[in-house]
Formats: C-alpha cells, sequence, structure tokens
C-alpha cells in the first residue's frame, strides 16, 4: 500500500507545483472594464463587440459605472486586486483620470483608456497608458458638412431671411467631445459661407428623453422658426425626431420636416433615416474601436509593446490611437 500511495502522492505534488508556476490555471490574459453605463447606446454597441472578439480569447471583468465616478473608482481597484492583466476604462469623468492612472500606476497594470479622452499630461505620467479613441473635432467637421450640403441642396429657409435659425443638442457642458463637436459643426457652416442664428441651446447629457423635453419646449416656442436641429449624438437626436413628430413634423410630409443630424449612426438612427425621419449622422465605428481595444489589450495583457504586430499606429502624441469617423447619410 505505501509502495502505491508514495508515487501518488509525489504526482499531485507536482501537478499543485505546476499549477503554482503557471499561476492561472487559465492560461488567457484577464482583462478588466469599465464602462461609464451599460445604457449608452454607443457603449452597449462597444461593449458587446468586445465580448464577442475576447470570448476564446480572454478572460472579460465587465463593469458598469452607473454614471457614477465615485462607483467606477471602487471597480477599478476591485480589479486591480483580482489580478486583471490590463485595464480598459471608459471614464465616467474626464476630471478622474489622474485619480484612475495613479491606481493602475501603483499597481504596475498598463491601461487603455477609450472614448473619454484624458489630457496629454495625465496619459504621459505614466508609461504604461494609451488612449484609443477618435478625433473629436472630426466628427463636427463632418457633421457641418452634411448641415452644409443639406441646406444648400434643399428649400428649407422658411422664412427666406438667408440665415439658417438651429437649435444644438449638445452632450455634457464639459466633456471633450461635445465641446468640439458643437464648436467645429457650426465653424464648418460658417466656413461654407452660411449664416447661422442659433434659437437654443441645451445641454442633455447624451440622453433621449432629456433631449426630447427640450426640443417640445423649442417647438412651443419657436415653432416653424427652427430651420435646423444638430445634434452631438444620436441618442438625443432620436428624442428630437420623437417630439418633432408628436407635433406634426418629421412624418413623410416634406412641407413639414425638420432635418436633424446626429452622430454615431446607431441602428436606431439608421432606422429613423432610411424611413426619412431623421437626415443623416456621423458613424463613430463601435466595431472597430472593439476590434482596437480587443487587439491592444490581449497585446499588452502579454507584457508586449501596445501595437506590436497590430495594423494601428499613434498619432503626434504618441500616446493615442484614432478611430476615423464617417458621414452616414443611408444605405446606398
Amino acid at each position: 500500500m505505501k509502495k502505491f500511495i508514495a508515487p501518488v502522492i509525489l504526482t499531485i505534488t507536482l501537478m499543485l507545483m505546476l499549477c503554482g508556476c503557471n499561476g492561472n490555471v487559465s492560461d488567457k490574459p484577464k482583462i478588466g472594464v469599465c464602462l461609464y453605463k451599460y445604457d449608452d447606446t454607443y457603449i452597449s454597441t462597444v461593449r458587446q463587440e468586445l465580448e464577442k472578439l475576447t470570448k476564446d480569447k480572454a478572460e472579460l471583468y465587465l463593469n458598469d459605472g452607473k454614471g457614477d465616478q465615485g462607483t467606477q473608482n471602487d471597480q477599478v481597484d476591485l480589479l486591480i486586486q483580482k489580478g486583471v492583466d490590463v485595464l480598459v476604462v471608459n471614464l465616467v469623468d474626464v476630471g478622474a483620470a489622474q485619480t484612475v492612472i495613479t491606481k493602475a500606476k501603483t499597481a504596475d497594470i498598463p491601461i487603455i483608456f477609450f472614448n473619454r479622452e484624458p489630457s496629454n499630461d495625465v496619459l504621459n505620467s505614466y508609461d504604461k497608458a494609451v488612449f484609443i479613441g477618435t478625433n473629436a473635432k472630426e466628427a463636427g467637421i463632418i457633421q457641418g458638412e452634411i448641415v452644409s450640403k443639406t441646406w444648400n441642396s434643399g428649400d428649407y429657409d422658411k422664412n427666406n431671411d438667408g440665415i439658417l435659425q438651429y437649435v444644438m443638442l449638445k452632450g455634457e457642458p464639459d466633456n471633450p467631445e461635445a465641446v468640439a463637436r458643437t464648436d467645429y459643426s457650426l465653424k464648418t457652416i460658417k466656413e461654407k459661407g452660411i449664416d447661422i442664428e442659433e434659437l437654443g441651446l441645451q445641454v442633455c447629457n447624451w440622453d433621449t428623453e432629456l433631449a426630447n423635453s427640450a426640443m417640445s419646449g423649442w417647438l412651443t416656442k419657436y415653432g416653424d422658426k427652427i430651420e435646423f436641429v444638430i445634434s452631438n449624438n444620436d441618442a438625443m437626436a432620436q428624442g428630437a425626431v420623437s417630439a418633432l413628430q408628436s407635433a406634426g413634423y418629421n412624418k413623410g410630409d416634406k412641407n413639414k420636416y425638420v432635418p436633424v443630424v446626429g452622430v454615431d449612426a446607431t441602428d436606431a438612427a439608421k432606422d429613423l433615416i432610411s424611413k426619412g425621419y431623421m437626415t443623416a449622422t456621423v458613424l463613430q465605428d463601435g466595431k472597430a474601436m472593439a476590434e482596437a481595444i480587443s487587439n491592444i489589450a490581449i497585446n499588452s495583457s502579454k507584457g508586449n509593446e501596445f501595437l506590436l504586430d497590430t495594423i494601428y499606429e499613434f498619432d503626434e502624441s504618441g500616446k493615442a490611437v484614432r478611430i476615423p469617423y464617417k458621414s452616414y447619410e443611408g444605405e446606398k
């Protein structure tokens, strides 16, 4: 019996030693992901695509910040305690970037910010930190080009004063994307030689219902004076379309139509565009964003350089990878 038990114990001991050397039984890298909130349409698209892309390649630890930075800070702490190999963070509040990056740096874990961009100073404070996102002003420029093209191609000057009267739905007051989309869309329209007049601007925090309420109020106040709706994202554009339809606009009658232009190219927006209820949007490619996050996160989780053997390049900052925007005016 002793002769039988001894080899068995030795075998078990060797197996335990091997497991100890390997650390985890699974060889898959652990990717800790913190999202600002799950129910944001664009972020939801990125999350779903990321789950598909990493299904057989990594262990994904997803966290919903629910729009609260304190909650997200706690989630970052828990992921670090779990021993994730890399952090992927979509900040609730860009102002908290330094706090989050300090946590990662202290734990010596690579961190990838996406969608909401920290300042260069913050990113440069840690050699294992990068950003994946878009060029914020590009969406505004493309949106301005769409508005200008639409204005020049149709009879939208209702009062024949030669001035484009518009309302603007803004994402968040100090969000870099919201600020750039707002400023550059208007700047581009002006550069196209079009005079503009702002009837209203409302911060709606990217939210459909808040935008619906703002649009309803403007329609009560201005009615037919509103000639264009410019929205920082499609969720708010969708709310505006709903309010317009409740007031009898954008139901298929060309004489009762107010152009609405958004950003994101969500499925809901594409559907509205296909039906002629919404004019156009700017594609923010959630699938392409998820692909970049997946490739770069898995790469860095193995201790490699972020962009090693990928198709991506850093911009002039040496810290950011940019996913290009594209105009979307319906399926051709």
